[in-house]
């Protein structure tokens, strides 16, 4: 499965390197399809392909760091 989501970050979560722990935290590949970060707030555009029960645990993960996730419409779902 491949999900495309929008990650905002506060200025709290702006600072950590959350994307780099969901990679290691989660078998997952993670892909940064744009972003713009400043230093109080971030908006990354992200791409997150694995297992579905794996994307879907990463995506509650994101947000139990305090991330706002919204899902980006046109996701693409493979097997």
């Amino acid at each position: 499965m491949k999900q495309r989501v929008y990650l905002s970050f506060s200025e709290k979560t702006v600072r950590e390197p959350l994307i780099w722990k969901l990679g290691h935290e989660f078998d997952v590949v993670t892909n940064i399809r744009t972003a713009e970060v400043r230093e109080h707030m971030g908006l990354v555009g992200l791409e997150i392909e694995g297992k579905t029960e794996v994307v879907e645990a990463a995506v509650k993960w994101l947000e139990d760091q305090g991330v706002h996730v919204d899902p980006i419409e046109q996701n693409i779902i493979e097997g």
